[in-house]
Order: structure tokens, then sequence, then C-alpha cells
């Protein structure tokens, strides 16, 4: 038998349900809030990746799939969405002549080499935002309001945003001198990748998930002391913003996020009671830039759905995820089965869910696979009633029945759903 491959998965049922009721209303945010939907390709020119994500970081260093393809190129299955949608926007040159923030979101698979674990796969899907255009630190605010707000759209009471700033790049250089200085005495105390990661990116230190909870790391230079006096008052400025906004945010000076293109303001949405991370972003307002575009600002963020799918299941249960049905029609003869298919287009296109005894089921065993589905009402077809123009309808819950007029049994069922 072929089974799939490692850190890959098969969506069906409740996972899949609850996809597409997270997709949804994503959309509908979208619409509201004035993004434009964008879909890049899957692959991309390895350069993208390694430029845009950055040489130095976990994602390319150990996560990326990259390949050679029959034409000798350099090929990288996409590992996150930012560095795509902003090639995207250079190549297309969606950045015209505007003055205005120009907004897009995506929804989208992604790839990355990395161990599986809860809620995280080799092959994963994102759903994120990128703002382009915009340096204005209101639009910092909106964005992560905006997946904060979806966040408790979607029943997570409990979430919050731990906030912290890069601040510019005076901030950054002075801050970075100042890890190299505490930790370079230390170095043989660090892990591997720390190691590593001091001589090529020592902001990088910060999100070390071995030695973060030692006493070395407990007392290393936080950030705050090395802001500029701008970098101090934009910081402030979110603050306000988001406290406008009712944003539930906490400061977190070791929130770096793992890419190396942000700047002033990088925050991660967490679940307190789980103590999980479901997403983050920030702003980054070189990167376009450096992939070969005009000098232009931007911000965005990115939700991992798959952990999402996963902690929104385990708050709701499985049983108020499960599929519901508006309508069975239980026929037994075949005039009954003739008036079924004709009956149960009527109501799919009258945007009623239904489904048929199509393999010949007794009624017994029809009631029972209205039950599996969790039909709301059954449509009882009688050959004689049918005569007549007459459907009896029962409730499967209250067990009431109600004989319509064949005419009526759309405007009832509308009524009763």
């Amino acid at each position: 038998m072929i089974t799939k491959p490692k850190g890959t998965y098969d969506l069906y049922g409740t996972d899949e349900r609850i996809y597409s009721y997270i997709s949804n209303l994503i959309d509908d945010y979208m619409i509201n809030y004035n993004y434009d939907k964008i879909r890049t390709p899957v692959f991309e020119a390895s350069e993208l990746f390694h430029r845009g994500v950055g040489e130095t970081t976990d994602i390319v260093t150990k996560e990326t799939y990259d390949f050679t393809d029959r034409g000798g190129r350099s090929i990288t299955l996409r590992p996150e969405g930012t560095a795509g949608v902003v090639r995207s926007f250079i190549e297309n040159k969606l950045y015209g002549n505007r003055s205005d923030a120009i907004k897009f979101y995506y929804n989208e698979t992604m790839y990355r080499y990395e161990r599986p674990q809860a809620g995280r796969y080799r092959e994963l899907t994102q759903i994120g935002v990128e703002v382009f255009n915009s340096d204005d630190v209101m639009i910092d605010a909106e964005v992560i309001s905006l997946g904060y707000n979806i966040l408790k759209e979607l029943g997570l009471n409990d979430a919050v945003v731990k906030l912290n700033t890069l601040g510019d790049a005076e901030s950054r250089k002075n801050y970075t001198k100042a890890l190299v200085d505490y930790f370079k005495p230390h170095v043989k105390e660090l892990c591997e990748d720390c190691q590593r990661r001091l001589d090529t990116n020592p902001l990088r230190l910060l999100d070390c998930k071995v030695d973060s909870d030692t006493e070395l790391f407990k007392n290393a230079p936080v950030i705050s002391d090395y802001l500029t006096p701008s970098s101090i008052e934009r910081f402030n400025k979110l603050k306000e913003y988001l406290n406008i906004l009712d944003v539930d945010y906490e400061i977190n000076y070791n929130i770096v996020r793992g890419l190396d293109y942000y700047d002033h303001d990088v925050w991660e949405y967490f679940l307190e009671d789980n103590n999980l991370a479901l997403g983050g972003g920030g702003r980054y307002n070189t990167l376009i830039k450096s992939l070969d575009g005009p000098e232009m600002p931007a911000v965005g963020f990115a939700f991992g759905v798959d952990r999402l799918i996963s902690v929104i299941k385990n708050k709701i249960g499985e049983n108020e995820a499960e599929k519901t049905l508006d309508a069975f029609i239980m026929s037994i003869n075949e005039e009954e089965r003739m008036f079924a298919i004709k009956i149960s287009q009527t109501l799919r296109l009258n945007n009623i869910s239904c489904e048929i005894n199509s393999t010949n089921l007794g009624l017994k065993a029809q009631f029972k696979q209205a039950d599996r589905l969790n039909s709301k009402f059954l449509v009882l077809l009688n050959s004689e009633d049918l005569k007549k123009g007459i459907i009896t309808i029962k409730d499967n819950k209250t067990k009431e029945e109600v004989k319509v007029d064949e005419s009526e049994v759309v405007d009832y069922l509308l009524g009763n759903i």
C-alpha cells in the first residue's frame, strides 16, 4: 500500500470543515478590511527565498525543499508567503503610481523540512496578509488588530499579542553589538545553533528554544535599552493605537521572529491557556528594495492554519464540529425515488443541503443514515401522498411531523432550518 509522505496529511471530515469555516471567515474579514487576494507559485527560484527570507535563517539553512529542475535551474518549494508576494508585487509592477496602502492576503500551502509535531507539518497551510506602501504606525496597529480580531471571531478568547520592537537600523546595530559582547565570553555554553547565530545573526539568539530558560539568557541585554528616541516614540504610538482598538497585548523583548527582514515592531499571536504560538508578523521596510523593487515600506503577518484547526477542534469538541444536514429525503419504491431526485435538486438550488437514498437502503437503514449525517429534518415520501401533492416533513429532533403541499416544501424548510 502506498502511504503519504512523512509530515503531510489528508484533509477530510471534521478538519476539512473547520478549514473551510476558517477560510470563509478570512474571506469575509478581508473584504471588510479592503484586502485583495493573491496567489503565487508553489515553487520559485531558490534565490528568492535565500535573499528574501535570509541565508542565515533556520528556514533556509535547515528547512527548505531545494531541487534542480530539468533545465538546470535551482528551485525551492515555497517555505513562507511574504517573499513570493513581494516578488509578484515587483514583477507585475503592482505598485504603479499609487499613493495609498496596497493590501493583499493569501491562503496557500507551504513546505518546510522540519520535525513534524502537533499542529506542525512539512506540508502546511498559512493564511497571511501583506500591506505595502505605508510606513504609518496606524497601519501596523490595523494589521495587528486584524489578526487578533480573527482569533476572537474563531472563539479563541484567550488570545493575546506578544509585542516587541527591533527599532530602526541604528537601534539594531547597537543592540547586536551588545549581544555579541555579552555572549562571546560564554560561547561554549551555547547550543550548537546559537554558536552559529552568534557569528551570523546575533538577534536570533533570543529565539533559542534550548537555552532560553538559563540564567545566561535571562540576564542578556534587552532591546529597550538600545532604542533610539524615534524608535521609542514609534513604539509608544503603536501601543496607543492598540489600546484604542482594544487589543490585548503584552511586551516581550525576546520576540524577534525567525526571519531576517523584520525591523521595528514584531509580534506573535499566543494562546495563554495553551502557551501556544499561532502565528506572527512584523514590519519589513527593506525587503522590497532588497529584491530589486522600489524603496517601499511593508508590514504583514501569517497564521499557521493547521495549528488553528487543531486548537479549534479541541476548543469546540468533536461533536460540535460534526457535519450537519438540513434534510434527508427518504424513499422506497421507484416512484418515490424519481420524485426524490427531483425535489433534492429543488432544495439544493435553494441553498438547502440534503441527501437522498442512493444505495437502495431499507427504511430502517435510512433512518440510521439520516442520524449519522445529523439531518435536521426528514422528508418522508409516500406514493399515496405524492399523488395528492402532499409531502410529510419530520423534525428529527422533536420527532414532530407535518404535512405540507409540495409547492411549500422549500418555504417550510427555509423557515425552520
